[in-house]
């Protein structure tokens, strides 16, 4: 049976008796609002009956990122909410998808593109750093009070060699590189903010440039064969749809 109830992120009497209909509360908030979520953790704290709480991350493991400004102070808020659901003792699983790739696939992360390049692409760096499980996770003690990671390693690519994947679908691209120090170059909002991520991304390879140590993280490899109902699209079956 399917409860629909409705709290308010901002009245906090309407959101403990919300959350006191369930027993895991999933937070799906915008970044604008990563902040807010102070509001749902003192809910959570006065209902006394969640069993687990997922705070809105599904990107990279924002504990283990090089980014720098102006991403880096919207990264830091989360670290911020993690460490105060650590501190009120709140059962939690991050999620960490490294990035929605549907996001980053669409254009090969080009500015401004809806589509793959046909022609030219522009490469952040040298283009060579690496980078539903959720409703699972709900129940499974394996990732009570772990980040999840989300890495199947037959979808870890360079960008290089996520071009060279593209390349065979279409043609050769005309690639040109954008050395450290231009990415970081000035530029408008959002754009800045985009550039930020890139370079978290693409330049410091936050996605893959640690070991997933079983103290802190559940890797994605046992996460995928934990769950092998689950069917999810590859990135190779993802850029087909574009030929």
């Amino acid at each position: 049976m399917v409860i629909n109830m409705q709290g308010d992120l901002y009245d906090h009497e309407s959101l403990v008796k919300a959350i006191k209909q369930g027993y895991v509360v999933i937070s799906t908030v915008g970044f604008l609002q990563t902040a807010d979520q102070t509001k749902i953790i003192a809910a959570i704290k006065e209902a006394g009956n969640v069993k687990r709480f997922f705070p809105s991350e599904f990107a990279n493991d924002v504990d283990r990122l090089h980014a720098v400004e102006p991403a880096k102070s919207t990264l830091d808020v989360k670290v911020q909410i993690r460490r105060a659901i650590e501190a009120e003792g709140i059962p939690y699983t991050y999620v960490s998808s490294n990035c929605f790739a549907v996001y980053f696939l669409p254009s090969l992360s080009q500015p401004g593109a809806t589509s793959p390049p046909r022609d030219k692409v522009i490469v952040v760096g040298d283009g060579n750093k690496r980078g539903t499980y959720t409703i699972r996770a709900v129940d499974d003690p394996r990732t009570l009070n772990k980040i999840l990671y989300l890495r199947p390693p037959q979808d870890i690519y360079s960008f290089n060699e996520l071009v060279a994947l593209w390349e065979k679908i279409d043609k050769v691209l005309e690639k040109v590189y954008v050395p450290e120090d231009k990415v970081l170059k000035e530029a408008p909002i959002p754009i800045n903010v985009i550039l930020a991520i890139n370079h978290s991304v693409y330049v410091k390879g936050d996605q893959t440039n640690f070991e997933i140590e079983p103290s802190f993280g559940v890797d994605s490899v046992e996460a995928y064969e934990l769950y092998p109902d689950v069917k999810y699209t590859t990135v190779d079956e993802y850029l087909d749809q574009f030929v």
